[in-house]
């Protein structure tokens, strides 16, 4: 599960998800979280095992509070794209497409609804690179509050079913693939390189060791390094999944 080139941080866990299967962790939080919904960071390394469709990263829960604004992290026909669903349709999008099934991207959501420029209130990142061609574009309006990291359910592998029933997912909107260090940062809109960075001899965007990160009340870290525990969040919050 290393990457290709030596480093001096290797992620040595991952963590495979079978679509077939209906594989996914998923965990309903108490409050409301220190980005009250605005701000927030999520990043994770992954390896897709299948392509076209719908593939599912992450995903928060749709009637746990009362309203329908659910929201996905998400390859659709193999472009990654944020999107929250019904009434508040706000959706990021990249044109470009990541088919490679040998590669390990690192994909990562930054988001500040506070922000008075729309383009900066959502921000798509693979391998270290905003992406800025963008698709069918809706940014949120100012001080939108997304579901994310509030008192509701959260999946990761899967995106919450209507009914609101703890672990149960959308029907055929899962992931396939692996995942590792996974990150949900509370409270702050982050920058890739405090998660990567270039190696200075190939050119390769590496995972790095994160450090002094103020992961917020409902943030998390899963490095999947506990074969029997695979939802441990290693944070210090205990937030596990």
């Amino acid at each position: 599960n290393r990457g290709s080139i030596s480093t001096g941080y290797d992620i040595d866990n991952s963590l495979k998800f079978e679509e077939d299967n209906s594989e996914s962790l998923w965990k309903t939080f108490s409050s409301e979280g220190t980005g009250t919904g605005k701000t927030f960071t999520i990043s994770g390394w992954v390896k897709r095992t299948e392509l076209g469709g719908i593939d599912i990263f992450m995903g928060v829960g749709r009637d746990v509070g009362g309203d329908a604004n659910d929201g996905a992290i998400r390859f659709n026909s193999d472009q990654f794209q944020f999107v929250n669903f019904a009434s508040n349709a706000y959706n990021v999008r990249t044109n470009a497409v990541f088919r490679d099934t040998s590669a390990w991207y690192h994909i990562m959501v930054a988001v500040d609804t506070t922000q008075g420029t729309d383009s900066n209130r959502v921000k798509l990142y693979v391998n270290g690179e905003q992406q800025t061609s963008l698709t069918g574009t809706a940014y949120p309006t100012q001080n939108y509050q997304f579901k994310w990291g509030r008192a509701e359910e959260h999946m990761i592998g899967a995106r919450p079913d209507s009914d609101a029933t703890a672990g149960v997912a959308q029907v055929n909107q899962f992931w396939s693939g692996y995942m590792a260090d996974v990150y949900f940062i509370d409270g702050l809109q982050l920058a890739p390189t405090d998660f990567g960075e270039y190696d200075e001899d190939s050119g390769i965007w590496k995972p790095i060791e994160v450090e002094d990160v103020t992961y917020g009340t409902n943030g998390f870290y899963l490095d999947f390094a506990d074969a029997s525990d695979l939802g441990d969040d290693e944070s210090g919050n205990g937030n596990d999944f």
